[in-house]
């Protein structure tokens, strides 16, 4: 069996050698992910679309995630790429002071957020560092507006 770990570094090693001496194989590709509660992750795997090559991209890097389908597609400012993870997974893995989810099909960064516009019917337009434009949902307007502060 492979696991993923996420949990604080502190506290990592030890983790990790009680699962090894129990068979456990530690592995950052595995589906299975042992995490510590409030523990926010500083790099996702993902998937390169052409090539299906496994990487890590930083957090920093993402501008925003969204499903398309069943594909979990987080976009960055030089390229696009399929997480590894769905998205209610990626919620938990992300901090929320840096990361907000505006719809049931989208996390954004907060900090690359360039431009907010107001839309009819509780709807807001967001135009992200990479030009590309999000909306934020009726369901998530309150939430957005308190995360923001608007």
């Amino acid at each position: 069996m492979k696991i993923r770990l996420a949990v604080k570094t502190e506290h990592y090693e030890e983790i990790k050698s009680k699962l090894l001496s129990a068979g456990i194989e530690i592995d950052d590709n595995a589906d299975l992910i042992l995490s510590e509660k409030d523990q926010f992750v500083n790099y996702l795997p993902v998937k390169e679309q052409e090539t299906n090559d496994r990487l890590k991209i930083s957090v920093e890097d993402i501008v925003y995630i969204e499903t398309c389908g069943r594909d979990v597609l987080v976009h960055t400012e030089e390229a696009i790429y399929q997480a590894v993870d769905r998205i209610y997974q990626l919620c938990n893995m992300l901090n929320t002071e840096e990361f907000l989810r505006v719809s049931n099909s989208v996390i954004v960064s907060k900090k690359k957020v360039r431009k907010i516009k107001p839309s009819f019917s509780m709807k807001f337009i967001l135009t992200m560092s990479d030009g590309s434009q999000v909306d934020v949902t009726r369901s998530y307007y309150n939430i957005f507006r308190e995360a923001l502060g608007i």
